[in-house]
């Protein structure tokens, strides 16, 4: 059985699986990880959401504030052995549902074109191409993406 923490950044579980997940996007980004590595930080993340199967960590995601009304997913990863068992899609949608919560209208994230499943999960997840913004305006392998959210009534 799954289960879904909500946490912040400073839990043990999350940085292990932080660890894992740059490993793999080093290999995959090249000569280009560095560039995105510093904009990837977990320091000061406050939304962070934990998979565990039988205690074990599985898969976690987090978002940031992006402006007044997105937010920015960041750090999605689901370890390798988990994968196509819908994890990934749970904790999307629990941080979805936290940023609605938190009064937030739609979420924004990037992703790189060599990471052809997250392109493919992500569109799957309805989320929809959107022109690069910030800092990866001149990446060529960036893509961004942008969801709405639905309001979430509170009470």
């Amino acid at each position: 059985m799954m289960n879904i923490l909500r946490t912040d950044s400073n839990h043990k579980d999350f940085i292990e699986l932080v660890k894992q997940l740059d490993a793999y996007l080093k290999i995959t980004d090249g000569d280009e990880h560095d560039f995105y590595n510093q904009y990837n930080s977990i320091d000061n993340l406050k939304h962070v959401v934990m998979a565990y199967s039988d205690n074990k960590p599985i898969a976690c995601g987090a978002f940031k504030p992006f402006d007044a009304s997105k937010v920015e997913i960041k750090r999605m990863y689901t370890l390798p052995e988990e994968r196509g068992k819908g994890i990934a899609k749970a904790l999307l949608q629990e941080l979805e549902t936290w940023a609605s919560e938190l009064g937030y209208t739609s979420t924004v994230l990037e992703t790189g074109k060599r990471q052809v499943e997250a392109v493919n999960f992500y569109k799957k997840c309805n989320y929809v191409s959107i022109p690069k913004y910030g800092q990866y305006i001149v990446m060529e392998n960036s893509l961004c993406f942008e969801k709405k959210l639905l309001k979430n009534e509170k009470g």
